[in-house]
């Protein structure tokens, strides 16, 4: 067993999953003063120590997504983030992209930048502590969307992310998360998320990347926020996974879903759905932001004296998702 197969192996094992504590500065800050926290690098800090340092997190959580800030910041203990959750038992990981913009003639697609000076990052990523790396693109669906450019994009740019974090030691995830916005049915998703898959692992053929040392973190099928459509639970854990049957090559270790704006608990239901299908041949967990902190933030609001209360609400998140499994 290689060193990423059996990192990428751990990071999907065990009933555990990864916690995505990898939000922009922008998106952390509009997120506390949405709980009338004020969004100083002092309080992203100090509400990812209060994720990280939640009792028994190691026992529902493999590894923790971080932002560049939050990887070079220390706890009150004086330890770095990535040293510490080593020490729980936790493999650190790094956001290594640097989001996504506009795609010059497509209207209204983005795509994923970051590639510069990867190669470099990743070494001193490693250096500091990192295990694994993510990079996320994203693809919209709408009228004639998306395009066959915004698809190629971004496959090619997840896929040389890929090969260069292999080079340097981290295990990638590899995130084409299509979006939930608009008002497509399940069917157009499941249409669309397959042809991202299909293409995506083209690319990562060429780019000659170990798909044993990877973990997919793609979209669940689902109806579009706007559409009158709702599928139920089973609906979408069987669109999901009659997708990745078709898709996902057996050697991929694990399959660690994006909750992409879902309710936690319908997140949650999703995954625990999947689990009761026909077995699979690989691992299926979760990597969730919102869907597992968001409870937590909202309990907390920068109120030291509900520290307490918003780890709880953390660990219950957390535990109902490793149940799930």
């Amino acid at each position: 067993m290689s060193a990423l197969n059996k990192i990428a192996r751990t990071l999907v094992s065990n009933r555990r999953g990864i916690l995505a504590a990898d939000e922009s500065i922008g998106t952390m800050s509009s997120r506390l003063e949405k709980v009338g926290v004020e969004p100083t690098e002092e309080s992203r800090r100090a509400y990812r120590e209060l994720i990280v340092t939640t009792p028994r997190l190691e026992e529902s959580i493999s590894g923790v997504i971080l932002a560049d800030e939050t990887f070079h910041q220390k706890l009150t203990n004086g330890r770095t983030f990535p040293r510490f959750l080593e020490d729980l038992g936790i493999l650190p990981g790094i956001k290594v992209d640097t989001g996504a913009k506009s795609l010059a003639g497509a209207p209204g697609e983005k795509i994923t930048e970051g590639l510069d000076g990867l190669r470099e990052r990743v070494a001193g990523y490693v250096k500091g502590g990192a295990t694994f790396a993510k990079w996320r693109a994203v693809i919209t669906i709408g009228d004639d969307l998306p395009s066959a450019r915004a698809v190629r994009a971004n496959v090619h740019a997840l896929a040389r992310y890929a090969g260069l974090c292999q080079e340097g030691g981290l295990v990638p995830i590899v995130e084409p998360e299509v979006l939930m916005d608009g008002d497509h049915s399940l069917a157009q998703c499941q249409q669309v998320t397959t042809s991202v898959l299909e293409s995506l692992f083209e690319e990562l053929d060429l780019m000659r990347v170990q798909l044993d040392g990877i973990v997919l973190k793609p979209n669940m099928v689902v109806a579009g926020t706007d559409s009158s459509e709702r599928p139920t639970v089973e609906d979408v854990a069987k669109a999901t996974v009659d997708t990745l049957r078709a898709t996902v090559p057996s050697s991929v270790p694990g399959i660690a879903f994006l909750s992409g704006g879902q309710s936690p608990e319908l997140a949650t239901q999703h995954l625990g759905a999947m689990q009761q299908l026909d077995p699979l041949p690989w691992e299926l967990t979760y990597s969730f932001g919102r869907a597992l902190v968001g409870p937590a933030l909202e309990a907390w609001q920068g109120d030291e004296g509900k520290w307490a209360a918003a780890q709880e609400a953390l660990s219950e998140r957390a535990v109902a998702n490793a149940a799930a499994r």
